[in-house]
């Protein structure tokens, strides 16, 4: 895929499906904002992309107003109140699919309602669907990247209780790229959000259909469960660096690793994007980073670290940054972390920039679709330990560990970028390499996000913590980085291995430029 950075001044979406895109810039050219323009990208997504994200997920946003406040918004759901270990018994693990995978409330409606309250938009949701309604009922033609994530995943997916296997494989196989898929339940749910507003996910005549098909396929998400949850508002993590101030979520997302990586590199030497220097840096500084998260980041409830109070401390900075090795690789035997999602982006010609991003966590989640409201429930839960105590513990009502995190930045010379990726464990990284090419040596934004890109850690299917490098880097560089002690793996030409990254750049004089993945479906939308 041949892409260069469009750019606009109107306004403009950047989502990981061009439809969505393409469905977010119409509802700016209908005189909504960047806020409604999100949440249109965010149900097209969920009709879409329907193996990465869903209104049975969770969201997270962090947006930049036209005053230059920056704030966010959580829409994430705790564990069910029934949940015990003793559902579990006999398990090492909370299993990725299934009812006791589908254990937390899904957030995603929620952060929807709480975005649009505080926008102060001027369109009906009625129209913010419109376009998700349509391509649900009209169908939406499989791409080959969908095509052979239903054709991998098919095999678990289509035995767990429910409606997957008349949803997605309709004709009693995966479906192939160019059929058709069509959600016609799931477009009639999106009308009922609409009719009967988005509360009623949580405590209408819409919850309590929700309610009953989990509790017809097992999962102990109760219609208590869901009248008890609220989208919350933590203030985003922020921190500074040469030029700019970064934002991004707060626990129970991993938004302080994305922050602390950057903050760190900022104290590094590194003169060549792409570098060994560059690649390199960024690599340890993400091993410090992961080393904090998984001590630290979880329901923010639950630990008393204060992680603002450490971006805030230059000297602790200092001293993490100085223990980097500039030559040497620290070793790396950390578990990964899992998770699919979509991040998306807009901006309005107000200065409204939106960095957001929700998931189902693994490909289709639970494998859970309930056939009353053709919902896909999210597997967020089954990063939950089965502990008695300590980090990110099955506990009732307990928010989960959560890869998701929106990036947003503002430059010293009035630039705002939002950016973002999905890709559990490589978001921090991916966001890391397109901020740093693009805002430390200076290139193009397209180019940031379409250059080769690295991996320390998982990979699909795979426990391994490998330092996976895409083909494309410099020769040298390879060789480099294996002689510094990284266990290099190549992986060929550039692959979703790597996330499905994007990016908006509002410039001072109103300006937008915007930039897609090539190794998306996805679209940037301007006008």
């Amino acid at each position: 895929m041949d892409l260069t950075t469009v750019s606009g001044r109107k306004g403009m979406v950047s989502a990981p499906h061009r439809l969505a895109a393409e469905a977010g810039l119409s509802v700016l050219q209908d005189g909504g904002n960047a806020v409604e323009a999100t949440v249109a990208v965010a149900a097209c997504l969920a009709v879409v992309y329907p193996h990465m994200t869903g209104i049975g997920g969770d969201g997270f946003w962090v947006i930049h107003e036209p005053d230059g406040a920056v704030h966010g918004i959580h829409g994430c759901g705790g564990a069910a109140g029934a949940i015990s270990l003793e559902m579990y018994a006999g398990l090492a693990t909370v299993p990725f699919r299934g009812p006791l995978a589908a254990n937390t409330v899904a957030g995603t409606i929620s952060g929807w309602a709480a975005a649009l309250a505080s926008a102060g938009g001027s369109l009906p949701l009625e129209r913010l669907v419109r376009d998700a309604i349509a391509l649900a009922e009209a169908g939406v033609a499989v791409t080959a990247g969908q095509a052979a994530i239903a054709a991998a995943k098919g095999p678990e997916l289509r035995v767990q209780p429910g409606a997957y296997a008349a949803t997605f494989e309709p004709d009693g196989q995966p479906l192939r790229e160019g059929d058709v898929l069509r959600q016609p339940v799931l477009a009639q749910t999106l009308r009922r959000l609409c009719a009967e507003g988005l509360e009623s996910f949580y405590t209408g005549a819409l919850a309590a259909d929700i309610a009953a098909d989990l509790a017809l396929l097992g999962s102990p998400v109760s219609a208590a469960d869901l009248a008890a949850h609220l989208a919350t508002r933590p203030e985003p993590l922020t921190t500074p660096i040469k030029g700019a101030q970064l934002w991004n979520s707060a626990p129970p997302t991993q938004g302080f690793a994305s922050l602390l990586i950057l903050a760190l590199f900022d104290r590094l030497a590194a003169d060549t994007a792409d570098g060994f220097d560059h690649v390199h840096g960024l690599v340890e500084a993400t091993k410090q980073a992961f080393l904090l998260r998984d001590r630290h980041v979880g329901d923010p409830a639950l630990t008393g670290f204060d992680f603002q109070g450490l971006l805030d401390d230059a000297v602790t900075l200092d001293a993490l940054a100085a223990g980097i090795d500039p030559a040497q690789a620290f070793a790396w035997p950390q578990p990964p972390q899992w998770g699919d999602t979509c991040w998306f982006g807009a901006a309005d010609g107000e200065g409204r920039v939106v960095s957001a991003i929700q998931s189902t966590y693994f490909e289709f989640g639970s494998g859970l679709v309930l056939p009353r409201t053709g919902i896909t429930w999210q597997n967020r839960g089954s990063s939950f330990r089965l502990a008695q105590s300590g980090w990110n513990a099955l506990k009732p009502h307990r928010k989960p560990f959560h890869t998701l995190n929106p990036a947003l930045a503002k430059f010293d010379d009035g630039r705002v970028m939002a950016y973002g990726t999905m890709g559990g464990e490589g978001q921090p990284q991916t966001q890391a390499a397109l901020f740093t090419r693009y805002a430390r040596f200076g290139a193009d934004l397209q180019a940031a996000i379409s250059a080769p890109r690295w991996l320390l850690g998982r990979t699909w299917g795979d426990q391994s913590t490998t330092l996976k490098l895409e083909d494309g880097f410099a020769p040298e560089l390879y060789a480099a980085l294996e002689a510094a002690g990284h266990a290099v793996e190549r992986v060929g030409p550039l692959t979703a291995m790597m996330g499905h990254a994007g990016a908006i750049v509002r410039h001072p004089d109103g300006r937008l430029d915007g930039a897609t993945d090539p190794r998306s479906d996805g679209g940037v939308a301007a006008w």
